[in-house]
């Protein structure tokens, strides 16, 4: 897997599927420096995790939550794909808003090749603001086809400071189950115009 340092005295972002089962954790810096890790947080909903090594004044990167890059923009990946540490990819925004049927994440499409060992890595613009976090791929192979995901910076930069604060996550839920109303369902049930959804279920004992 991938990760990056996002404060000096050696916090990491990476993915939580690359770090969840593990039992022993070796971070392998740019220098060739190889530092024991400790996790110190994950959260599945979002698939992040934050890691800690000892040390002081590492080099870091910034999440970028302010100017958003357009579709079209360059962005550039670094990662370890393949193992082959350090690699970096660039390619174009695709598109926002990707539903890859997760409940608190809308990723980015990128078109710069990812492949396995880059999950957890970051998506730079062409500034080297991190705007992303190299998640999930497309492909019947197993290789870059060429459509990538990314979690957005401001979902990682907010999960990565609740993880860091206090090791887990906390949301809040209404416990309802919404779903849409429909043109049919308007004129099945003798309504005139289609408004509003359907509270198609509760959650007993919720806050609902």
């Amino acid at each position: 897997g991938s990760g990056f340092i996002v404060a000096p005295d050696g916090y990491i972002v990476t993915n939580n599927h690359v770090v969840e089962n593990a039992e022993e954790i070796t971070v392998v810096l740019k220098d060739e420096r190889e530092l024991k890790a400790r996790i110190v947080g994950r959260d599945e909903g979002t698939d992040l995790a934050v890691l800690k090594v000892e040390g002081a004044d590492f080099p870091y990167v910034n999440f970028e939550n302010a100017a958003k890059p357009r579709v079209g923009d360059w962005v550039i990946t670094v990662g370890n794909p393949f193992g082959l540490g350090g690699t970096a990819t660039a390619g174009i925004i695709s598109a926002y808003g990707r539903d890859l049927n997760e409940v608190f994440v809308d990723y980015i499409q990128i078109d710069a090749p990812i492949n396995r060992g880059n999950s957890g890595g970051p998506t730079f613009d062409i500034y080297g603001r991190v705007i992303g976090v190299n998640t999930a791929i497309f492909s019947p192979t197993g290789g870059s086809v060429g459509i990538g995901f990314a979690i957005p910076s401001e979902i990682a930069d907010n999960i990565t400071r609740q993880l860091i604060s206090g090791g887990k996550i906390t949301r809040g839920y209404i416990g309802a189950t919404i779903q849409n109303f429909t043109t049919e369902m308007a004129e099945a049930q003798g309504l005139g115009e289609q408004r509003g959804a359907i509270i198609s279920d509760l959650v007993p004992g919720g806050p609902s």
